[in-house]
């Protein structure tokens, strides 16, 4: 018999009304704003209402460091949740919305996979409830006021030369980099270089995903620099007067969405940013409204644990002010295999000395969120070409960091195929053992916390700028930046800079490429290597692969 494929899967559910999974959280009926019958969004005046009840429990899942092979981050997300409901715990998971960029791109989408889902998938990992337009819009909006500036008398006295707001589009696309806008004669506005970045990538997202509540995000949308005039002075989004203007445009879009998984357990997912090139976490907005009405809350962080999971708490825990209680560190035998070096066609061939070879990227991992406080359980997200004897190495691995690893074949079972690893899960969670801590304070250089990032969590020796760049950093401490965090660009598929240096690497210098200030977001992106802000297809993408049936289903999804 065949296997079946994730929109197979997915289209086959048994969805439920999106009134009976609100339910589940005593969310009203009347307080779901109905996108059809199986979306919805949550309305503010419920979630201001719950602001004095009790927080539930926090769990991050995170990850290894990806490979081609797949880690399974989501999948294990709702895998736990419908675990955590057959153990009758009352549990939500929160998780971001997909970029269509990776949709139609390489990496596919982000609604989990097997019988391990949210859905509608389609309609998550396309459109969804349109929060990525309105964020897109809000960002370009500003990047038009800017120009038309300009255009006019320019009393702000903007320097063409020194603004940096790029605008965005959520689709891969390279040939947008790089531009000359203005073109066309005086009509036209000001000629200047300029570019795009991926919406995913853009400060409003990272805004939109820590702003607690209106307020707080036209506040912080009025801090945002864009740029500087002739005389090199900061020129804010409140010295325009854009903050009112782009803050309705996301007056709907920052309102929760609620879907569900295939096992019509509740899901949050809301925002999206990517972890290798912005802070990787769902919105604050989203987790805060989940730990009100689910006794466990089950987020997840963007790729590796180096950078999604060092992001959660360096940037979301310690902005909104969460205490995680345990987190959930996945891997599966073949990306470790990967780590040691084992081709992708040979990964389903038993080969107990490359698991044991390649668990050191699982080890750093392991050590490194040790650094934060929180307890660690091991998800081994199991294939079914995996070894007894794999399994059982990577289990004595993980048993010298006294840290259990669970087996997990929720894929192919759903929550039955995670309901140890969710027994294990409400144990930690419940023996209140996590002393949460964040890895440096505020009040460290910006220099100083990225050498600790780079140091404790790369494993690297040193990091490397020109003077332009050590300059930069200087000069944000000057005009009053040097208390927020830093959010490392860096690629997703190593622990240093070049994405071919596998396992557990150390020695390496991390050379830093430039730095920007995201002043409403309050945090410095340190972009390093040659990591992009705006991604570019691959040789063949995956939408030549998308469609639509006769029936008017979505096919080739993924």
């Amino acid at each position: 018999m065949s296997v079946k494929s994730d929109i197979e899967i997915s289209q086959a559910a048994a969805i439920r009304p999106i009134e009976e999974v609100g339910a589940k959280l005593d969310i009203p009926a009347d307080s779901l704003i109905p996108y059809g019958r199986d979306k919805a969004k949550v309305d503010a005046d419920f979630i201001e209402a719950q602001s004095d009840r009790p927080d539930g429990k926090l769990v991050l899942v995170t990850a290894v460091s990806p490979t081609p092979a797949g880690e399974g981050k989501t999948t294990t997300t709702v895998g736990l949740v419908d675990g955590l409901a057959k153990l009758d715990r009352k549990a939500a998971i929160c998780l971001r919305e997909p970029s269509l960029g990776p949709c139609f791109g390489m990496k596919g989408g982000a609604a989990g996979g097997g019988y391990a889902q949210v859905v509608p998938m389609t309609d998550i990992n396309l459109h969804f409830t349109g929060d990525f337009h309105a964020i897109g819009a809000a960002h370009n909006l500003l990047a038009a006021l800017i120009d038309n500036h300009m255009h006019w008398e320019n009393a702000l006295n903007i320097d063409p030369r020194r603004v940096t707001w790029r605008r965005v589009v959520d689709m891969n696309d390279r040939a947008l980099r790089t531009i000359t806008s203005g073109l066309g004669g005086y009509n036209n506005g000001v000629v200047r270089e300029a570019g795009f970045d991926i919406t995913v990538a853009s400060e409003i997202m990272a805004i939109f995903c820590l702003a607690t509540d209106l307020e707080d995000l036209e506040n912080r949308i009025g801090k945002i620099v864009f740029g500087y005039t002739r005389d090199n002075q900061p020129v804010t989004v409140r010295d325009l007067g854009a903050q009112g203007a782009m803050t309705a445009l996301l007056r709907d879009a920052f309102q929760p969405n609620l879907v569900q998984t295939i096992e019509n357990n509740p899901a949050f997912m809301h925002g999206g940013p990517f972890a290798n090139i912005a802070h990787g976490c769902n919105s604050v907005a989203a987790t805060r409204t989940a730990l009100k009405v689910a006794d466990y809350v089950i987020t997840e962080a963007g790729f590796g644990a180096d950078l999604g999971a060092e992001k959660f708490f360096n940037i979301k825990c310690r902005k909104a002010g969460l205490n995680p209680d345990a987190v959930v560190l996945v891997a599966t035998i073949k990306a470790i295999k990967m780590q040691a070096g084992v081709a992708r066609d040979a990964l389903s061939e038993e080969n107990v000395e490359a698991v044991t070879k390649g668990a050191v990227n699982l080890g750093r991992h392991i050590r490194n969120l040790g650094n934060f406080g929180v307890p660690v359980v091991v998800a081994i997200n199991r294939y079914t070409s995996d070894t007894d004897a794999e399994v059982r190495a990577i289990r004595e691995y993980c048993a010298g960091f006294h840290v259990e690893a669970v087996d997990c074949t929720h894929w192919a079972d759903g929550g039955a195929g995670a309901f140890e690893l969710a027994e294990k899960v409400a144990e930690l969670c419940d023996s209140d053992r996590a002393q949460f801590r964040t890895l440096y304070d505020d009040d460290l250089s910006l220099w100083e916390k990225a050498l600790t990032i780079a140091r404790q969590i790369y494993g690297a020796d040193d990091l490397i700028a020109d003077k332009k760049v050590r300059d930069e950093f200087r000069r944000f401490e000057a005009e009053g930046y040097g208390h927020y965090p830093v959010c490392m660009a860096k690629t997703q598929y190593s622990f240093s800079t070049d994405p071919a240096l596998l396992g557990a690497p150390t020695g390496h210098v991390v050379p830093i490429r430039e730095i920007r200030l995201a002043a409403g977001a309050e945090f410095i992106v340190v972009i390093c290597g040659a990591i992009m802000t705006m991604p570019g297809l691959p040789r063949r993408p995956a939408a030549n692969d998308i469609g639509v049936n006769a029936q008017g289903r979505i096919t080739g999804l993924f």
